[in-house]
């Protein structure tokens, strides 16, 4: 019995030798780690800030109307383009039935004075050509009677105007037709043929009609964080990406940025609104989102460059690792200058030809 055990005993001793030496061999013959180069490039390098927000047009002007009432003519539609004066819509005027009552009434009232103001001063006349009356009582009833003449004239003219917006034989256009104020396009007619419409007053802003709005004077409005807003100024290039159109951007400089913050979703935002370049052949609709990168700083030529994540930091110093036989690599203190967070400028201590070890976890 103790014979069979050591024979197991051994076999088993063997088995486990023979694997150690068979999984030692196998380590020994695993590849190298071959690490990856990378070549410095010459670039430009722009350091800048994003901000979000929509391109509209600078001045977008509501024509309203001076007469409330019907419309009864639409004229234009959107994206039609108009002048200053071009006609937008004519209103039929609905009357305030009291008013209309009024006018009315004062209209009869002026009838009868006139015809009893006519006969007076048809029988004083006829009386001083006679010589019974004198000069200056017949002066009296002329008088009198040129009165009822000019309230007979108001009358008439306070009824065409409660009932047709315009003066009885005005040579004034009647305020029933309304004109653009501005030259532009069209962006939106918010009425239809039908709708009710309110005069623009005192106490109302009156309804819109249209609104047009010049569409070669853009402006990019958008808001940036508290954090970046000190790193701007007035007059900084923008570069003005639009979301609906691939492949284009468009130049802008900064004009205005708020004095003032606002808290939205827990952080402060900043207004800033900047000018939009537009070439001859461009076109950007009203109301497009964009977003725009603020530069900051940028370098006035190419500059040797690599990508930030092939540095490595000691201290105070940053450092790279640089070929000097296939995959021997020594380390080469470097002096850096601007990132714009991929790639960063390195001003001394490689050349162009070097080749920069990759990291495994870069």
């Amino acid at each position: 019995m103790k014979t069979i055990l050591k024979a197991v005993l051994g076999v088993v001793v063997l088995a486990v030798f023979g694997y150690t030496i068979y999984f030692l061999y196998n380590k020994s013959k695993e590849d190298p780690i071959v690490y990856e180069t990378q070549s410095p490039e010459e670039v430009n390098i722009v350091k800048k800030t994003v901000a979000t927000g929509k391109v509209v047009p600078r001045m977008e002007i509501d024509i309203v109307p001076q007469v409330s009432g019907i419309i009864d003519e639409l004229y234009v539609e959107e994206g039609a383009f108009v002048k200053k004066g071009d006609l937008i819509a004519k209103i039929r005027i609905i009357p305030n039935m009291i008013s209309l009552n009024n006018a009315e009434s004062r209209v009869n009232q002026a009838k009868i004075n006139l015809k009893n103001a006519k006969i007076n001063f048809d029988r004083q006349k006829k009386l001083m050509d006679d010589g019974v009356v004198s000069r200056s009582v017949f002066e009296e009833v002329e008088l009198s009677y040129n009165s009822a003449v000019q309230e007979k004239a108001a009358a008439d003219n306070n009824l065409a105007l409660i009932k047709e917006g315009q003066f009885k034989g005005s040579q004034t256009e009647t305020n029933t037709l309304v004109r653009s104020t501005v030259s532009g396009m069209v962006l939106s007619v918010p009425i239809e043929i039908g709708n009710s419409v309110i005069e623009s007053n005192t106490f109302n802003a009156g309804t819109t009609i249209a609104s047009i709005a010049n569409m070669n004077d853009m402006v990019f409005e958008g808001k940036i964080d508290e954090t970046e807003v000190g790193k701007i100024k007035v007059g900084m290039p923008l570069i003005l990406t639009v979301g609906a159109i691939e492949d284009i951007k468009f130049d802008a400089y900064l004009e205005f940025i708020a004095p003032k913050g606002v808290e939205e979703n827990g952080a402060i935002q900043f207004e800033i609104r900047a000018n939009v370049t537009l070439k001859e052949d461009q076109f950007i609709r009203a109301g497009y989102s964009a977003n725009a990168d603020i530069v900051l700083e940028r370098t006035s030529a190419p500059v040797l460059a690599i990508q930030e994540g092939l540095l490595s930091f000691e201290g105070d110093s940053t450092f790279v690792e640089v070929e000097v036989a296939p995959q021997q690599f020594e380390k080469r203190y470097v002096t850096t200058g601007l990132s714009d967070g991929i790639n960063i400028e390195v001003k001394d201590g490689i050349k162009a030809d070097d080749k920069i070890k990759v990291n495994k976890d870069s």
